[in-house]
């Protein structure tokens, strides 16, 4: 890996390509009015509520991890239509207004119930995004929006089989989201900062990040639950996910010295909540930051998130909270450390039992190698503030704001500030 020179952001997962300052704006808006219209006429069973209250990220990509629940069909079908509304305010590279848009269609398959496979999911993800870019403005590291892709595209995005093995342990295998199982929590999943869906520290890494949103590779996932709470999760996974040099297909091209991306995660319980404890590492070497020789890439992080506050008359309202902290190789990564924590509040307002405010904090730290090579400063801060309203069923607001300290690590550029409003809307078709 070469260094980084300053203004050019850490493509964690925004690739080249990426929107101009118009870019969308207009398919955006045809996409909002005809997507509406279409989804409106079809009037199928909604989701539960709390499956639109827990503010599934498009980043993690949480819904798309075998949800099927015994009083759904065997088949279902999801469709969520992102848009963001974004302003530059001040700071960073320059000023400006992006629109940035993302369309999931998300089906998932009992097997057993349609055919008689027993223990047998099928998951088929397709993806559009329109490749405008916030972070061409921002300057930032981190990416502020987690549906910035950096490439106009419609491509399939996760195709996989979930055999369970037992009672206890399953196998996947297929096109897949390292992020849907791997380093995800629900309470930081209101926020849309990318380093809340997934740590810097690893979704910076790799020639063409890990398999991640936008780009994922084929994998091999075993997972295991030897008691209640507990979960052991293993993955082996194509070390260059999809074709750097065509970055808007879905590509599996496997050897060509690209080695192996290898990931192993534990769960734990913890008093209303959970614990992990996850380490992954590259097979292939990777270029060092400072331009001399080759190393393996590797990291560690530990994350977590509990229940701080429930209200007395729904344990599904109060306090929630999590934190993160994680280590990445300082001689082929730009962040060698990281760390973020975050708040979030559900049911804050009374007669709004579903809506969350959120603040949060994500921290990249940069290593002494990479500030050596480039004069760096010593790290990128983000603090986000958000609030996310479901207005119904299937239409939810969530106006954002956030302040980006020495972004991207570059001493030329100044604190950038962003204003933004997400609108989602969401189906089930049974």
């Amino acid at each position: 890996m070469k260094p980084i020179a300053m203004h050019d952001r850490n493509r964690a997962q925004v690739r080249s390509g990426a929107g101009k300052a118009n870019s969308g704006v207009n398919l955006g808006k045809l996409c909002v009015t005809g997507l509406a219209a279409m989804l409106a006429s079809l009037q199928p069973a909604y989701a539960d509520d709390q499956h639109m209250a827990q503010g599934d990220s498009p980043h993690s990509h949480a819904h798309a991890a075998g949800k099927i629940e015994d009083a759904d069909p065997p088949l279902v079908v999801d469709l969520t239509y992102t848009a963001d509304i974004w302003r530059a305010a001040r700071g960073g590279v320059r000023t400006g207004t992006r629109y940035l848009d993302n369309l999931d269609i998300v089906a998932e398959a009992d097997m057993e119930r349609l055919v008689g496979w027993s223990g047998a999911t099928v998951g088929v993800y397709g993806l559009y995004n329109n490749g405008a870019s916030l972070g061409e403005l921002m300057g930032d590291a981190q990416v502020a929006s987690n549906i910035e892709s950096g490439v106009r595209a419609l491509r399939l995005y996760e195709a996989w089989i979930d055999q369970k093995i037992g009672s206890n342990a399953s196998v996947r295998l297929g096109l897949y989201d390292l992020n849907s199982e791997f380093d995800a929590l629900e309470a930081s999943s209101l926020f849309m900062g990318s380093a809340h869906g997934i740590g810097t520290d690893i979704s910076q890494s790799g020639e063409n990040g890990p398999s991640i949103f936008p780009s994922t590779s084929l994998g091999l996932r075993v997972a295991v639950s030897p008691a209640a709470g507990w979960a052991v999760r293993a993955a082996i996974l194509d070390g260059v996910p999809g074709d750097p040099a065509q970055p808007q297909r879905t590509a599996i091209k496997l050897g060509n010295g690209d080695g192996a991306l290898l990931v192993g995660e534990v769960e734990a319980p913890l008093k209303n909540g959970k614990l992990l404890l996850g380490h992954w590492r590259y097979t292939a070497l990777a270029d060092a930051v400072n331009g001399t020789g080759k190393h393996h890439n590797h990291g560690t992080y530990v994350r977590g998130e509990s229940r701080l506050v429930s209200e007395r008359d729904d344990p599904d309202q109060g306090l929630a909270g999590f934190f993160r902290l994680g280590m990445a190789d300082g001689r082929t990564n730009q962040f060698s450390r990281f760390a973020s924590v975050g708040f979030a509040y559900t049911g804050l307002i009374k007669g709004r039992d579903e809506d969350q405010f959120g603040l949060a904090v994500a921290s990249a730290f940069t290593s002494r190698d990479y500030r050596l090579a480039s004069a760096a400063d010593a790290g990128e801060t983000v603090f986000e503030l958000t609030y996310r309203a479901p207005l119904n069923k299937w239409l939810t607001v969530q106006p954002n704001v956030q302040y980006v300290i020495n972004p991207a690590a570059d001493p030329t550029l100044g604190n950038a500030l962003a204003l933004g409003l997400r609108l989602e809307v969401g189906f089930r078709l049974r």
